[in-house]
C-alpha cells in the first residue's frame, strides 16, 4: 500500500519471539493509522481488566500516517497502553523522530508485551530486531541513557525513560530528543517491562501514490503557515505565549491547586519576560514549520548551565502558578528535572501543588514531608520533592502514585483537594469558566485532558472551525460541540499532525494530502466517520476495563467553590450543569444512558 510500510512488528520480551503481520487495506481505511491503529490493537492484544504493570499489557508504538513524509507538524507518533495512573485509556502523543524512523523501517506499528528478564533495550535496525541488555544503562537518567546507546548503536533514534519509569512512577514518561510522550504513565508501563529504551535506525524509502501533489500541498501548507498573523508570536514565545491573556482577560489560570484563576506572581514566567532573557533559539519537532519550543539556557545564578527544552505552556502553570511559584528559573530547574528523571511535568506539578495544599490545611506536616516547608511558593521544597517522587523516597513514594491514589492513602480528607478526572491531572485551563472544557475533561477517556478535543481554543475565543458565538459560560449546545471537535482532534493523531497546526488543518484540508500519500479518496464526511469510529473504539476499551457512569465526574473543587477573583469571578460548575453537557453529549454520540454506545451506532461504525 502506498503511504504506509506495511507490516506491524510484534515482540515478546519474555519469550523474545518477534513477529510480522500485514497491515490490510481495511484496517489502513477505517483507521489510518496513529492514534486509530494503536487503540485497535490495544483492544485485541490487551487481557480483558489486566493490571497495567502485567507483562500481557501491550505497549504501542504508531506512527501517524503522514509521518516520515515531509508535511509539515506532520511528524507524531502515538504511544498506546492500558494507564497505570488511571486504569484507562493511556494514550500519549510525542513529536520525536523516533515515529518517522519506525515507518522507515519498514512498520505502521510496534506491539511489545511480556516482561524481559534483566534491563534490555530493543534494537530495530530495519529488518534487523534484537533485544540487547541494558544492565549498564538502568538507574541512568534520560540525556545520559540516550548519548550512551547513541555512541554504542551509531546512527539512531532512541526514545527511552528515566529513573522515573524504573521506579513505576505512574505518571512517569517516555522521552525522545526533548520531546514526550509525556501523559498517562506510559513510561512507567515500558520500566515494568524492563524496557529500557526503543533503538530505531531505518533506511527504507517511503512512497507516497502521488509525490509531486505531495510537494506541491507540502509547499503550500507551509506557505499558509509562515504567512499567517500568529506565526511570528507563536514562534518567538512558544506555546505560552497567550498566558497573561488567559490569566488576566479570561481569568482562566489556575493558580495554587485551582484555589484561584488568577496568578498575581506571573510576570516572570510570562515567555514575553523570559523569552528575550533566556530563549537562545528555536526547537522544532521532526518535519515541523512551526517550531514552538525554546532552548532555554541559564548562564549565571544559581541553576547557571541550565539548557532545557521549554518552557512549555502546561509546565509553566503546573511547576509555576499550580505550585505558586513565580520563578521563571526554579520553574525551568523544575523542568529539567522532571524532563531529566523522565516524568510528565502536568501531572508532577499537580501532585506538589497538592501536597502544598494538604500542608497549608494541616493534613500532612514536616514530618510528612521530611522537614520539607511545603507552603506554595516554595520552590525549593517543590525541586526537592520533584525528586524524592522520582526516586519514590520518603512522602515522594506516596505522591508517585498520582493525586487520586495518594490521597486515598493519606486520607484525613485529603480526596476534597485532590484535583483530577478519573486519576488523570488536568492541565492548564480552569473549567469553571470554560464550561465546554469541564465536558471535555469527563468525556475523555484518559481523563482530564485538553488535546482530545483543543475546545479551549473554541470555548475562548468564541469560535473555531465550524462553531461562531460559543459563549463559555453556558452549558447550552456543549454535547455536540464537544462531540465534533473529538472526532476532529483524533484524526489530527491518526495522520500524525500536531495540534498546534489547528487553525490550518480542518477535516476538508486533510483530503487531498490523504489521497497523495495512500491514493484513496475520503471525503470530509468521511473522515469525521473514522474520528467517530475510533473515538467509539476507545470508548468501548474504557468500558471493558470498568469505566461507569458514576465516573463522569469532575474535582470536587470546581463543583463546589466558584473562582474567587478575576475575569470569571464566581463561575463554577453545577451538578445540574454537568448532568446536562452529559446528558447531551450522550445523545449526540448515541450513546445510552450509561455512556454505552448503542448497537445501531456501532452498526453503522462497523464495530
Amino acid at each position: 500500500m502506498k503511504g504506509y510500510g506495511g507490516k506491524i512488528l510484534n515482540v515478546d520480551l519474555s519469550s523474545g519471539n518477534v513477529t510480522l503481520e500485514q497491515v490490510t487495506e481495511e484496517m489502513a481505511r477505517d483507521y489510518i493509522g496513529g492514534s486509530g491503529f494503536a487503540v485497535k490493537l490495544l483492544i485485541e492484544r490487551s487481557v480483558p481488566n489486566g493490571d497495567a504493570f502485567d507483562p500481557s499489557n501491550p505497549l504501542i508504538m504508531a506512527p501517524g500516517l503522514f509521518n516520515g513524509f515531509p508535511v509539515p507538524t506532520g511528524g507524531k507518533v502515538v504511544f498506546c497502553t492500558k494507564s497505570p495512573l488511571t486504569g484507562l485509556m493511556g494514550d500519549s502523543v510525542m513529536g520525536g523522530s523516533i515515529g518517522g524512523e519506525l515507518k522507515h523501517a519498514g512498520f505502521d506499528a510496534l506491539v511489545i508485551t511480556g516482561r524481559a528478564a534483566n534491563p534490555c533495550y530493543l534494537l530495530i535496525k530495519d529488518d534487523q530486531v534484537e533485544i540487547r541488555d541494558a544492565d549498564d544503562l538502568w538507574g541512568l537518567d534520560v540525556p545520559s541513557t540516550a548519548t550512551k546507546i547513541k555512541n554504542m548503536e551509531g546512527n539512531v533514534r532512541v526514545a527511552c525513560i528515566g529513573p522515573a519509569g524504573e521506579n513505576l512512577v505512574r505518571f512517569a514518561g517516555i522521552d525522545c530528543e526533548d520531546r514526550q510522550a509525556g501523559r498517562a504513565g506510559t513510561g512507567a508501563v515500558m520500566g515494568s517491562k524492563n524496557l529500557k529504551a526503543i533503538v530505531i535506525r531505518g533506511t527504507r524509502d517511503l512512497v507516497p501514490h502521488d509525490p509531486t501533489a505531495m510537494m506541491q500541498l507540502n509547499l503550500e501548507m507551509v506557505g499558509k503557515m509562515t504567512e499567517s498573523p500568529d506565526y511570528e508570536a507563536d514562534t518567538k514565545y512558544g506555546t505560552g505565549e497567550f498566558l497573561d491573556w488567559i490569566n488576566s482577560e479570561k481569568g482562566t489560570f489556575p493558580t495554587r491547586n485551582w484555589r484561584e484563576s488568577v496568578f498575581e506572581e506571573r510576570k516572570e514566567i510570562d515567555p514575553y519576560y523570559w523569552a528575550p532573557k533566556y530563549s537562545k533559539k528555536n526547537k522544532a519537532c521532526f518535519s515541523c514549520s512551526k517550531p514552538c519550543g525554546k532552548l532555554f539556557i541559564i548562564e549565571s545564578g544559581k541553576y547557571a548551565g541550565l539548557a532545557i527544552d521549554g518552557v512549555e505552556y502546561e509546565t509553566l502553570y503546573s511547576l509555576g502558578g499550580a505550585c505558586g511559584n513565580g520563578d521563571i528559573e526554579s520553574v525551568a530547574k523544575g523542568n529539567e528535572i522532571c524532563d531529566a528523571m523522565g516524568m510528565d511535568t502536568i501531572s508532577a506539578g499537580d501532585v506538589v501543588a497538592f501536597a502544598m495544599d494538604l500542608y497549608e490545611n494541616g493534613i500532612i506536616s514536616e514530618e510528612d514531608t521530611g522537614g520539607l516547608e511545603l507552603g506554595f511558593g516554595n520552590s525549593e521544597a517543590e525541586l526537592a520533592l520533584l525528586e524524592m517522587m522520582a526516586k519514590r523516597e520518603g512522602l515522594g513514594d506516596t505522591l508517585a502514585e498520582g493525586v487520586r491514589l495518594a490521597a486515598e492513602k493519606i486520607g484525613k480528607g485529603s480526596e476534597k483537594y485532590a484535583v483530577h478526572v478519573k486519576g488523570m491531572e488536568p492541565p492548564a485551563y480552569d473549567v469553571r469558566g470554560i464550561k465546554g472544557m469541564a465536558l471535555a475533561f469527563m468525556t475523555s477517556t484518559r481523563g482530564a485532558c485538553h488535546l482530545r478535543t483543543c475546545a479551549y481554543a473554541l470555548e475562548l475565543t468564541g469560535k473555531f472551525w465550524k462553531f461562531k458565538d460559543v459563549d463559555r459560560f453556558s452549558y447550552e449546545g456543549k454535547g455536540t460541540e464537544i462531540k465534533d471537535m473529538e472526532d476532529l482532534v483524533v484524526v489530527y493523531d491518526a495522520l500524525g499532525v500536531c495540534k498546534f497546526s489547528r487553525g490550518y488543518f480542518f477535516a476538508s484540508g486533510f483530503i487531498d494530502l490523504i489521497k497523495a500519500t495512500t491514493g484513496s479518496n475520503y471525503s470530509e464526511e468521511d473522515i469525521l466517520q473514522v474520528g467517530e469510529r475510533i473515538n467509539n473504539l476507545k470508548q468501548l476499551f474504557v468500558l471493558r476495563e470498568g469505566m461507569t457512569r458514576e465516573d463522569y465526574v469532575l474535582p470536587e473543587k470546581v463543583t463546589t467553590m466558584p473562582i474567587p477573583k478575576g475575569e470569571s469571578d464566581g463561575h463554577m460548575i453545577t451538578i445540574e450543569g454537568m448532568n446536562k453537557m452529559l446528558g447531551d453529549y450522550f445523545d449526540a454520540r448515541g450513546w445510552d444512558e450509561n455512556a454505552t454506545p448503542t448497537r445501531e451506532k456501532l452498526e453503522e461504525l462497523g464495530l
